[in-house]
């Protein structure tokens, strides 16, 4: 972890940078494995699956006696702490439920608002050495409170091409309709355009490596939608002489551990911090299973010292992390300047792992700077807003006058004809 002490603002934008290839470098193999998916199907499928996973499937399709076999093998301490955290992302997502507007803007015309739940959602699971069972519950949960009618979920699958049961009895427990094991491009591809197998879907959600990011980008250029640009794990930790550096250094390890792609920032106006944290980092870092994938991110990853707590603030938002703690005195200095963090964390006993798994909040988040224009996943990524409006005779005539004049300034005359045909059969009518 490199350390920089009182960088100049002409260098930020560096600093600023993730360990990720540019998306024009990913590009051309998310092209090739979408055409080869919407021109080959469930063969293109298998045939990426044996080249990027190491696996020979036979079915694409997890079935009932793969998820009644899953039950069994979760131990009932997992279970209890699964619906624990169930119980806290629905109570906070459902919380998220609004009634839409309703407003008579001018005497005889009513404008209102309704919520429609997306009727065809794909979910994208990350697996492979961690199978990220806690990102199922972020995101099948507000789709089951959003009432999505179809729900479907890709995910890799292992070397003995089979899923981890964990991932299988989470799916099953929020009601996700339909499972298939699949992962990386091939599966963004697969919900994109639609197999055999997988059926298309109308939005995409879940984060996943560099390359799942590309191709959900990607996504968006054939029709669509995505939740957010969501791709390698980040933390930024603000923290002072206050903190305690084996809690900094853990927060940074839990993020760090995601894969050699994550990267953790340390920012601070204590150089004094940084050693002590640094210490803790190379103690901690032994103990840890996933060691050598914490050791690659760490060596993109920064401990940045400002003397100066504005820039410290500004420097958090010109970074935008998709997780940020703030352990310090001053909390609320930093909190009231938060503009762009996928979510934050306060005090020194709220690690980042709380959001990841059981407080409530949703850790599907934008990642690479994207907080600065997305937000994490909410109940109403699942949703989407319909406008009504119903005009008396009495409404048409106050604010027909308008549109008319408004139409001819723009050379609409049909806009324009649209509303005189109506005004002049009012006037027909009162004669």
């Amino acid at each position: 972890m490199k350390t920089i002490l009182e960088p100049s603002k002409d260098t930020w934008g560096s600093l600023c940078e993730r360990g990720t290839k540019p998306m024009r470098e990913l590009e051309p193999l998310v092209r090739e494995v979408y055409d080869a998916i919407a021109q080959n199907g469930d063969e293109a499928l298998y045939r990426y699956t044996r080249q990027f996973d190491g696996v020979d499937l036979s079915d694409l399709i997890v079935t009932a006696d793969e998820l009644r076999m899953a039950e069994q093998q979760v131990s009932e301490e997992l279970k209890s702490a699964i619906s624990l955290a169930k119980d806290n992302i629905y109570a906070f997502h459902t919380a998220q439920k609004v009634v839409g507007a309703k407003v008579e803007t001018m005497p005889g015309v009513r404008c209102w608002q309704t919520f429609q739940p997306i009727e065809k959602i794909g979910l994208y699971i990350p697996g492979g050495s961690a199978p990220l069972f806690s990102t199922l519950l972020m995101l099948a949960i507000p789709a089951a409170i959003a009432g999505c009618p179809e729900v479907l979920m890709c995910t890799p699958p292992r070397k003995d091409g089979t899923i981890d049961p964990v991932v299988l009895y989470t799916a099953n427990i929020c009601g996700v309709h339909s499972i298939y094991k699949v992962g990386g491009i091939q599966a963004i591809a697969a919900m994109t355009n639609g197999t055999k197998t997988i059926p298309a879907v109308y939005k995409i959600f879940g984060p996943g490596n560099q390359y799942v990011t590309a191709a959900k980008s990607y996504a968006t250029q054939l029709g669509v939608a995505i939740d957010m640009p969501a791709g390698p794990s980040e933390l930024m930790v603000i923290a002072d002489d206050s903190a305690d550096p084996e809690f900094i250094a853990a927060d940074l390890l839990s993020q760090a551990e995601h894969g050699p792609d994550s990267q953790v920032i340390l920012l601070t106006p204590s150089q004094k911090l940084i050693e002590s944290v640094k210490a803790k980092l190379s103690d901690q870092l032994e103990n840890l299973p996933r060691k050598e994938l914490a050791s690659q991110a760490l060596q993109h990853s920064r401990a940045v010292c400002f003397q100066d707590r504005e820039d410290i603030a500004e420097f958090m938002n010109e970074y935008a992390p998709e997780h940020l703690i703030i352990n310090t005195n001053e909390d609320t200095f930093y909190e009231d300047r938060v503009r762009n963090a996928g979510s934050v964390f306060l005090g020194p006993f709220t690690p980042e792992s709380a959001g990841d798994y059981a407080s409530g909040t949703n850790h599907t988040l934008p990642t690479n700077g994207y907080a600065k224009q997305f937000s994490g996943v909410t109940l109403q990524s699942f949703l989407k807003s319909i406008t009504f409006q119903e005009i008396a005779p009495e409404g048409l005539g106050k604010i027909g006058r308008a549109i008319e004049t408004m139409a001819a300034a723009e050379k609409l005359e049909g806009h324009k004809n649209a509303v005189r045909v109506r005004l002049n059969a009012l006037k027909k009518n009162e004669e």
